[in-house]
């Protein structure tokens, strides 16, 4: 007896190229999608920055010249500009002003700001109506809230009258700081508000049911559930809300005005700088504002740990 063998014939699949060349393939179509809006970023952003960094070490000088009479002006690079800066009692108030402004505005800002989200979160008649009411400020722009309050702490205005004082809120002093902090809270508790809210709502109830349960009163369950699980939205919040701060110039120009050494911030200083001339002064002071946002925002990150890019945990598939 002769015993016939079978081969099992192999199967075969189709052809599957390299991981590393799918990757290098959709690496290229991701650079190739984002190009546009690189190229757009690097000419409103990366070269207004160079240039200002540039801008800011030109040194002028101007002088008489001895042949003709006329004012010459020259030009020279040096760190003359920075000196200029980091020397004198000029940078010293606007640099306390701004931290000033950031530190107490924010943090009026988050307590407000939690509290109305706790309240537009609740379930009762007029809702809506409470929302559209609390998200008002935040939608009026800047130059017209800057004028609403100064209206409101004219000498003569609501804010002395419920006072029952004379108060010259625009003039030198902490009553003008103490305006643009109130001023500045009433516009934009509402968006930290807002982004809590979105926060909030995405919150199982059975959560809170089973603290209930558990004999957890409402401030426990705030402290346990509410405030950890918002904490993301309320971190990004607090984060836009720091660098929108520290750049702060619309608001304290438009409510107490120009060169008042008591409100004066850094972008008001550079922008007087540069009305008057002094484009390499002003860049310098451009510069060292940008390099303390980037200061500020860089230790936020570091500090609570906000994932601004979305960078997940999972192994790539």
């Amino acid at each position: 007896m002769s015993v016939v063998s079978r081969a099992t014939p192999r199967r075969t699949t189709g052809f599957r190229p390299p991981r590393t060349s799918r990757r290098a393939g959709t690496g290229r179509l991701a650079a190739a999608l984002l190009s546009p809006t690189l190229l757009v970023l690097g000419l409103v952003v990366a070269y207004p920055v160079v240039a200002a960094f540039r801008l800011s070490f030109v040194v002028s000088s101007e002088s008489i010249d001895p042949d003709t009479g006329f004012r010459v002006t020259t030009s020279s690079y040096g760190l003359d500009n920075y000196a200029a800066v980091f020397t004198g009692e000029r940078f010293l108030r606007p640099w306390w002003n701004t931290t000033s402004f950031t530190l107490v505005s924010v943090a009026a800002e988050v307590l407000i700001g939690v509290a109305m989200a706790l309240v537009m979160h609740r379930a009762f008649r007029g809702r809506g109506l409470v929302r559209a009411a609390i998200l008002v400020p935040w939608a009026i722009p800047t130059a017209i809230s800057g004028l609403l309050w100064k209206w409101i702490f004219n000498s003569q205005g609501i804010a002395n009258e419920l006072l029952g004082a004379k108060v010259l809120w625009s003039s030198e002093g902490f009553q003008a700081w103490l305006s643009v902090v109130i001023a500045d809270t009433w516009k934009t508790a509402p968006f930290i508000a807002l982004l809590v809210l979105a926060g909030l709502q995405i919150i199982p109830g059975e959560l809170y049911e089973a603290a209930k349960v558990d004999g957890a009163s409402p401030w426990r369950a705030f402290w346990r559930i509410t405030l950890p699980l918002v904490r993301p939205a309320l971190v990004v919040a607090v984060l836009f809300r720091l660098l929108d701060v520290v750049r702060m110039f619309d608001l304290p120009y438009v409510l107490v005005g120009p060169r008042k050494h008591t409100v004066e911030t850094l972008s008001m200083v550079a922008f007087e700088e540069m009305s008057n001339l002094r484009f390499g002064t002003a860049a310098a002071y451009a510069i060292v504002l940008f390099l303390y946002i980037a200061v500020v925002a860089f230790s936020f990150v570091k500090l609570f740990g906000a994932d601004l890019i979305g960078r997940g945990t999972g192994s790539p598939q």
